[in-house]
């Protein structure tokens, strides 16, 4: 959260670095603009000059000091004192202006734009204050431990996006729509009934398409390199005319530990987090992209949207049934994703968890699924608390519809597709729509993920998240 430095605070903490004290007067001046304009309602591009000329002041301040892990305490506080007067600027200005920016980018909505994109286009249109692609690129070099939080600005803008009814629901139903490389796919995979993406690929059988997660090497852990594919793969299962159904799968893996076994997934690629790899994006892309299709469906019609559409009206989402197919375990973004499937098949020996605690980040959205299976009281103590869920105990049945044993795992996965499609599947869309009328209303979810945006934001550029990796998962020694 952004934290509330008293003026004659900043002042001292500023001076106790060495910085140059002209160039500190001038920057806090600048943020003394910002916060009187504050209560203002003054028009967009006014109140964007002062927050550009602040933000563009604090940065160049950072960039006298050392490299942020490398900074001595009185610097760490005062490069923490600029990023959150950075934050603060922004959030001020956001709370004025997002729906009105949001509305300009997207033509009043007749544009659906994805989160990447509008993040791009608000950057064009506020340099300095919302970071560029290419911005990000270069600070892409640096260790976690190294970011000066560029990427806090853009949790506080989607999260004032999301605040907002009519632009959150937009953006929502913008990321429910299917990615224009998944139509350019689509007719090769209808063809072939195969479809290679690198880190997930598809296998039609019948009626169903078959999704194996292929990132071996890290135990096929979710990351940049596997949360677009994934999308990909799931919009492609829901446009192919002959299937009725998806099945989520590991591949064999060939680690040490785990050779010529199947792993369903190892959750967030903590390494690739620790060394700076892992984008704030891809959290955002992985929750209202891939997640939210394998639980609401996709958009298919290109029907022109608007801000003004009724907001009220029943999802017009195409959607098919889903299966997890859980070998070995299901960690973090792994169990996340047993929450929005329809049916979990787990071997004996399996366990779901969410270590995102003693990771220092939040678990997507479990916080608000997660209680739904298990009950609040046993969701705090997994989120909270690290909780393991043991496939084979009555607690670890509440997320597994079925537990057998690794030899009968394929048969019962004939089973329960046999029982699926054999029955006729003409409901299952409208049976999962009217599930979620009650349980999680689009609207519930555009609020939740204005928790989400900003929070995640914070934690993702936090320093406690540097330390919890090196305590819990000796980030130090580990290798991309």
């Amino acid at each position: 959260m952004i934290e509330f430095i008293p003026p004659d605070e900043r002042i001292s903490r500023l001076r106790a670095a060495g910085l140059p004290a002209s160039e500190t007067d001038e920057c806090l001046a600048a943020f003394d603009v910002c916060q009187q304009a504050a209560g203002s309602a003054g028009a967009l591009d006014d109140d964007v000059r002062p927050v550009r000329i602040a933000c563009n002041l604090a940065r160049a301040l950072l960039a006298r000091m050392p490299l942020r892990s490398q900074r001595n305490p009185a610097q760490k506080r005062a490069g923490e004192t600029l990023v959150h007067l950075c934050a603060g600027a922004a959030r001020d200005l956001f709370r004025r202006h997002a729906t009105a920016l949001y509305a300009e980018l997207t033509e009043h909505g007749r544009r659906s734009l994805r989160v990447d994109d509008l993040l791009w286009a608000g950057a064009a249109r506020l340099p300095g204050i919302l970071p560029s692609a290419a911005e990000l690129a270069e600070e892409a070099v640096r260790m976690q431990q190294d970011k000066d939080g560029l990427e806090i600005a853009q949790g506080l803008f989607v999260s004032q996006v999301m605040s907002d009814r009519a632009c959150g629901l937009h953006l929502v139903r913008s990321m429910l729509r299917p990615m224009p490389a998944s139509r350019e796919r689509l007719a090769e995979f209808v063809r072939t009934g195969k479809a290679d993406l690198g880190t997930i690929r598809i296998e039609v059988e019948g009626e169903t398409a078959y999704v194996y997660i292929h990132n071996e090497r890290y135990l096929n852990s979710e990351d940049d390199t596997t949360v677009g594919p994934m999308e990909s793969a799931v919009d492609l299962v829901l446009m192919h005319p002959g299937v009725r159904m998806g099945v989520l799968r590991g591949s064999v893996v060939d680690h040490p530990k785990y050779q010529g076994r199947r792993v369903f997934c190892s959750g967030i690629n903590l390494t690739r987090i620790y060394q700076g790899k892992q984008s704030y994006l891809s959290f955002l892309y992985r929750n209202l992209g891939m997640h939210s299709k394998l639980y609401r469906g996709i958009l298919a019609h290109d029907f022109v949207d608007s801000l003004d559409a009724p907001m009220d009206e029943p999802e017009l989402t195409h959607e098919k049934l889903w299966v997890a197919v859980v070998e070995s375990f299901a960690i973090g973004g792994g169990c996340q994703l047993l929450l929005v499937v329809d049916h979990v098949i787990a071997e004996q020996g399996a366990y779901f968890n969410l270590p995102a605690r003693k990771e220092g980040i939040l678990p997507g959205t479990a916080n608000i699924r997660l209680p739904r299976f298990v009950g609040e009281r046993l969701a705090r103590e997994a989120i909270m608390f690290d909780r393991t869920f043991h496939a084979d105990t009555p607690e670890g049945r509440l997320l597994a519809n079925e537990v057998v044993p690794a030899d009968r795992i394929d048969e019962a996965v004939r089973a329960c597709v046999a029982n699926a499609t054999g029955s006729g599947m003409v409901s299952a869309g409208a049976n999962r729509k009217a599930m979620r009328v009650q349980t999680e209303p689009m609207d519930t979810f555009r609020a939740y993920m204005a928790t989400y945006a900003r929070d995640q934001a914070f934690c993702h550029l936090s320093e406690q998240l540097v330390r919890n990796l090196e305590r819990h998962w000796n980030a130090k020694a580990r290798k991309l």
